[in-house]
């Protein structure tokens, strides 16, 4: 998964611009703007607070809104793809479209990276549909296919890359991002089960930098033994009855893995500096950590609100238990 790095740092920026809606202070300005009395105002208020997916935004909000929307989409998409051909096609010529079955690579840790991304980008653009002012169904329908629409775009570029092909199992991998934030959003309209990202640096990029990453910037993207992805789920939200379980927290289900110095094997022989021979195996590692919604915190501060959805796509930092073939671990805190 290529693109990881950048959906990170898009996604904690347009998170906080995105996220929240004041749908009530779009209705008081639109009221206000039109000339209507204060009882008038206070009734829409109201309804849109019962059917806030059905409101009536007047032109000049909505068109402002879209405006930026478009807009920023559009700058986003462009310079995404000027990113990704600076940093992965650029050494790389373009043939003849082409396939490429890549499934056994990695530990298929850059499948969950292709599924954790195309779920981010779509909860996201659902959020900024939501945002403008569209109703339930095409946020849902639209908003959120348009991560795997981009997914899809990159996908066909590796399908003319010399480096890469065209890799039905990433596609699987993105469906299945794209469906989980869309059919949640759907049924519930809310996020209960959320994929989320840690990273802390492997130590092993030194060992194979041109592919692993020469420093952290390129780490983070390159190297798939310092990532971990998470499954979050937050049980209050499936209790009906009313409970003393904290709404924020959650119980998350992590995957890594380690010692891999290449996609399907190491492919060489590790030499320390004082000539000592050393050998990574490679393994899967599972997780079970506490983690806590951000979003689920309740604050009147719309900053606050906007910089917890976009610092929630982080794993929260807390006590971990790992398992592999190696055996079990614990951590007091694991990033």
């Amino acid at each position: 998964m290529r693109i990881v790095a950048f959906i990170l740092s898009f996604l904690f920026i347009s998170q906080s611009f995105f996220a929240q809606k004041d749908s009530t202070g779009i209705l008081v300005e639109t009221n206000e703007m039109l000339g209507h009395d204060s009882s008038r105002k206070e009734t829409r208020i109201k309804r849109d607070v019962m059917w806030p997916h059905t409101r009536a935004c007047s032109g000049r909000i909505f068109n402002t809104r879209s405006i930026i929307l478009i807009s920023s989409s559009t700058a986003v998409t462009l310079g995404s793809l000027v990113y990704l051909n600076q940093a992965w096609y650029s050494d790389y010529n373009t043939g003849k479209f082409h396939y490429f079955n890549d499934n056994a690579e990695w530990l298929q840790m850059d499948k969950v990276g292709h599924t954790f991304t195309t779920y981010q980008t779509s909860r996201l653009m659902m959020n900024a549909f939501n945002w403008v002012g569209f109703r339930k169904k095409t946020n849902v329908f639209i908003g959120g296919t348009i991560g795997l629409a981009y997914m899809t775009a990159i996908e066909v570029m590796d399908g003319y890359s010399d480096g890469w092909g065209f890799s039905w199992g990433d596609m699987g991998a993105n469906v299945l991002g794209t469906g989980l934030a869309m059919s949640q959003q759907a049924l519930w309209d809310q996020q209960r089960i959320q994929l989320k990202f840690s990273y802390s640096q492997s130590g092993l990029a030194q060992y194979n930098p041109e592919l692993l990453g020469e420093n952290f910037y390129t780490q983070i993207l390159k190297d798939y033994n310092g990532q971990t992805y998470w499954l979050s789920i937050n049980p209050t939200s499936f209790i009906k009855k009313e409970n003393k379980f904290p709404k924020w927290l959650s119980i998350a289900f992590g995957y890594s893995a380690y010692g891999m110095l290449g996609g399907n094997y190491n492919g060489f022989t590790v030499t320390n500096s004082d000539g000592t021979v050393l050998r990574y195996d490679r393994e899967r590692r599972f997780y079970v950590s506490l983690d806590i919604d951000l979003t689920r915190i309740k604050t009147n501060s719309k900053f606050l609100k906007g910089l917890f959805s976009a610092v929630n796509i982080i794993k929260f930092p807390a006590p971990a238990l790992q398992f592999s073939n190696k055996g079990t671990r614990g951590y007091f805190l694991y990033f």
